[in-house]
């Protein structure tokens, strides 16, 4: 049996990290709001079992600390991070036999398992939109939206796969809208299925397994398969199964999967939405995605992830990505030390990054590094610091930029780049600016003209010795 969010629920259950609601709750804002306490508290998981006018339970929380999302997981994100580690090691060196079995031992569940028939097949038909409870989060938003979806598609083009996660804001039983920013491989399908004069196919995935969920909101590669992936994660294929109003795989144990299509020449008012970024996402067009069957499985569960400021489920989604693809990062730009995405940064629009520095430039030459990769594309500010920072620690992250920048000559400004749809300050729709800090320590050929001082450093343990314990000192 492969990893589904049942499986994750009975682990929260076991480690006393679910609160079961038994009272009464509506899906008008008072999930959200009562959700939206345990998340500020770093509370439990929820599981609300009474759902004012529904008989489904609905699930929220999840991954609402680092630890609980270690334990649905399954893993701790540095093993993750060590076993990417350990590939891209394997890349760059001359493999022998044994360190080819090693990383096909890594990468033996990068793929998926079709099989005929699963659990999310149990009922097909037999329901709407209307009857699942999808929330309505905050006071402002424009109706019910689905929050943790994993969004299906196919290249029109090469067939290959892609899993994504974008809200969906209901518009009536069988019609939701379809949140594909500009840049969005999902918003790319659609435009080569416009190119192609062909509908798109989707199938929408609610209730999955962690890993699976993880995967949509990861920042892969072009052309990589989230699904399999997932594989990879889990460390167990997941189970597929073919769709039959779409010709789409999905995962086989699915809380509740939606088979549709999105017309390329169909849009529609979306939103508001109260977002990541603290504030209400305005109204405006986006696809439209509808619905030709839905399939669920038996006293299905409904997962539902509250988006909201910095102490949201964001957060350590955003930290374990962080933390799992930094060898990814130092494999493309090896002089990386380490790099932090503080959460009021929103993830996405600051980043600190810590490298070793060996000439004159190379902080520019990161900072434009990152701001060439992947999602990081998105990024407003990088701040550029040396190896001897510690970018976790935001006060000296700051320190640093007090002391070793002059802003005349360590911020370069970049006009007119792709900026996320999300932020309201830029410039233009999906265009702004960006700017480079780079506060590493220079020398005269970057325009120092007098002796860089030596930092204030002292080794107690050295002066002090056997005086360390008896003034609570520990080496």
């Amino acid at each position: 049996m492969t990893p589904d969010l049942r499986e994750s629920i009975s682990v929260l259950r076991k480690n006393n990290d679910l609160r079961e609601i038994e009272e009464e709750f509506s899906v008008d804002l008072e999930i959200s709001a009562l959700a939206n306490h345990y998340q500020r508290k770093e509370g439990p998981a929820l599981l609300f079992n009474r759902v004012s006018g529904f008989t489904n339970p609905v699930i929220t929380n999840v991954f609402g600390t680092m630890k609980r999302f270690e334990s649905v997981m399954e893993r701790r994100t540095e093993d993750f991070a060590g076993d990417f580690q350990g590939i891209f090691d394997s890349l760059l060196s001359k493999p022998g036999l044994l360190d080819g079995l090693k990383l096909f031992s890594k990468l033996k569940n990068f793929s998926v398992n079709q099989v005929g028939n699963g659990p999310v097949k149990d009922y097909k038909g037999d329901i709407t939109l209307d009857d699942i409870p999808i929330l309505k989060h905050w006071p402002e938003d424009g109706g019910r939206f689905i929050t943790a979806p994993v969004v299906i598609t196919r290249d029109p083009e090469t067939g290959v796969y892609n899993a994504g996660m974008y809200r969906m804001q209901v518009f009536d039983g069988e019609t939701t809208g379809m949140h594909w920013q500009t840049q969005k491989t999902g918003a790319m399908h659609l435009k080569k299925a416009k190119k192609l004069g062909k509908k798109l196919e989707v199938a929408v995935a609610i209730g999955v397994s962690p890993s699976i969920l993880f995967s949509a909101v990861s920042p892969l590669p072009e052309g990589i398969d989230e699904m399999a992936f997932a594989g990879y994660l889990s460390n167990e294929k997941h189970n597929v199964v073919q769709g039959e109003t779409v010709s789409l795989r999905y995962p086989a144990t699915s809380e509740i999967i939606l088979e549709g299509f999105v017309d390329p020449d169909e849009t529609r008012e979306e939103g508001p939405f109260g977002d990541h970024t603290g504030y209400y996402t305005p109204v405006d067009l986006y696809p439209v995605f509808h619905i030709t069957k839905i399939f669920h499985r038996k006293d299905f569960i409904y997962h539902s992830i509250l988006v909201g400021k910095i102490w949201s489920e964001d957060v350590p989604i955003g930290r374990a990505i962080e933390r799992i693809f930094l060898p990814a990062i130092k494999f493309q730009v090896p002089e990386i030390n380490d790099i932090f995405l503080p959460e009021e940064g929103l993830f996405n629009d600051v980043v600190f990054v810590s490298i070793k520095k060996r000439y004159p430039g190379q902080g520019r030459k990161v900072g434009m590094s990152i701001l060439s990769s992947g999602q990081m594309m998105f990024t407003k500010y990088v701040v550029v610091v040396d190896e001897d920072i510690n970018v976790q620690d935001r006060k000296e992250v700051l320190w640093a930029v007090a002391t070793r920048t002059d802003p005349s000559r360590d911020i370069e400004i970049i006009r007119m780049a792709p900026s996320d749809s999300l932020d309201h300050s830029s410039i233009f729709p999906d265009v702004g600016g960006k700017m480079i800090i780079d506060a590493t320590i220079k020398g005269r050929s970057e325009g120092i003209q007098k002796p860089w001082p030596e930092k204030i450093e002292i080794d107690e343990e050295v002066i002090l010795k056997d005086k360390l314990k008896r003034y609570g000192i520990r080496p």
